[in-house]
């Protein structure tokens, strides 16, 4: 199934992966970001439906000069001494939080529909792709509405969290370490959707459905671990 799955990643298709029963246990709708389209966009939107986020990697972070959100709050809590009062220390699924920043391109308008938001994905996409991160500064503003994620330093080989699992997708795949993952909700539980669903979705539209296990070991055999 990886085979699969870093085939249709390659080209711009969505797949869906499931982390794992002992963390989040969830699956989440993950594409490359330079794919990104407004189709797209609908579609995770409407067959998705949780928080639309942008796995980047601690390389292409460094080089963009983005914080973990985590980082910014600890710098302002000297004058807002409420941020450090909200630092989030009891994430039931793991140590740390990837959350950064919010962004939107400068040339959306709102940042919300999904015209706007698959541009900003597209256009960050294909910024880290062309190696133009002196101008993240010049074509995007914060804060936005779409949600960027740091990856830790080594992937799924420090964290098992969709940040991870997509960029170490995006590098077997050899596309831009910038991904696209979003949960996939219930309408009826009022839950994360489980993998019955899953399977049964990925089925009706020809999906690839990868479980977090077996990417993380063609991570290793791909890393020569």
């Amino acid at each position: 199934m990886i085979k699969k799955a870093i085939e249709s990643f390659k080209k711009g298709e969505i797949v869906l992966i499931f982390d794992d029963d002992n963390r989040e246990r969830e699956t989440d709708m993950i594409i490359a970001a330079e794919f990104m389209t407004p189709q797209h966009m609908t579609t995770i939107r409407n067959d998705a439906g949780g928080l639309v986020c942008v796995p980047i990697s601690a390389e292409n972070s460094d080089k963009l000069g983005i914080p973990f959100m985590t980082d910014v709050m600890d710098a302002a809590s000297g004058e807002y001494p409420v941020l450090g009062e909200l630092t989030p220390n009891d994430i039931p699924y793991d140590e740390k939080s990837a959350f950064s920043i919010t962004v939107n391109h400068r040339k959306t308008f709102t940042g919300i529909t999904d015209n706007d938001r698959a541009c900003t994905i597209k256009e960050l996409g294909l910024m880290c792709k062309n190696g133009n991160f002196q101008d993240f500064g010049k074509y995007f503003r914060a804060p936005g509405h779409v949600t960027l994620l740091r990856s830790t330093e080594g992937h799924v080989l420090k964290r098992k969290g969709h940040t991870e699992m997509s960029i170490a997708l995006a590098e077997m795949a050899g596309t831009t370490q910038v991904a696209v993952c979003c949960e996939m909700m219930d309408d009826e539980t009022g839950g994360s959707m489980n993998t019955d669903k899953v399977a049964e979705y990925a089925k009706k539209n020809d999906l690839v459905f990868l479980s977090g296990a077996e990417l993380i070991e063609a991570y290793h055999e791909f890393k020569g671990i």
